[in-house]
């Protein structure tokens, strides 16, 4: 790798084929019929936080509103319930990326907790606003898992750019 002593390490450029896949991915697994409870962690929501901290000009509000749309139209809630909390969640992502990405994993995690739980807080007032009933206190363990997959989801959605490039013969580094 190229690493001095103390350094964080040099990251490749990631393939725009890989951060479209791994959302679409996202978006499947969150269409899997296993039932929904208050307390499921949005992987989805978690996967455009992603995308939109660390890469903002090309993910962004435009691709979180089509993502929450596709949501909306999945599970039959109210049309723009997820479009509108996926858009403020890039919307916060991208405001806040170039602080969040000096810091460590750990204290990113922390850092994005208030964004997951806004997305809860404004799917749970649409919600309710249109007439369905309130999910329970269970809802704010979602965001507390959410916060907690973080680390997991930047090791795995990283680690592309993480490979060692292959070695040229007419470039040292």
């Amino acid at each position: 790798m190229i690493m001095r002593p103390g350094q964080q390490q040099l990251l490749l450029p990631v393939s725009p084929l890989f951060m479209w896949a791994s959302l679409i991915a996202a978006l499947l697994v969150n269409m899997i019929p296993v039932g929904r409870a208050a307390w499921t962690p949005d992987l989805l929501a978690l996967v455009i936080v992603f995308w939109s901290v660390h890469q903002p000009a090309r993910i962004g509000i435009g691709a979180a509103f089509m993502f929450g749309l596709l949501m909306d139209v999945h599970q039959t809630a109210m049309l723009g319930q997820h479009a509108l909390s996926y858009t403020m969640l890039g919307f916060f992502a991208i405001m806040i990326h170039r602080r969040l990405l000096w810091y460590p994993v750990i204290s990113q995690a922390l850092q994005v907790l208030p964004l997951f739980a806004l997305s809860h807080l404004i799917e749970v007032a649409i919600r309710m606003v249109g007439g369905g009933i309130f999910p329970g206190w269970t809802i704010l363990i979602s965001p507390a898992i959410e916060t907690v997959l973080w680390p997991l989801v930047s090791l795995a959605l990283l680690a592309p750019q993480r490979r060692t490039p292959e070695p040229d013969a007419n470039r040292p580094l």
